[in-house]
């Protein structure tokens, strides 16, 4: 498991060792979403783009 700050509200946010690229995980404090990046076991996150409406598009 890795432990990364919240980029919002710096609190701590657990990362599972088994986490792939592309997931969302949300901060416990905030509510925050950070969508995890993993390059050989190394995690860093990023905020979770928003997802928009698409009215039925």
């Amino acid at each position: 498991m890795s432990v990364l700050n919240c980029l919002v509200c710096k609190s701590e946010v657990d990362i599972e060792s088994n986490t792939l690229t592309g997931e969302i995980v949300e901060c416990s404090s905030c509510g925050q979403e950070h969508e995890v990046h993993s390059i050989e076991n190394v995690f860093t996150i990023a905020l979770a783009p928003e997802i928009e409406e698409t009215w039925g598009e």
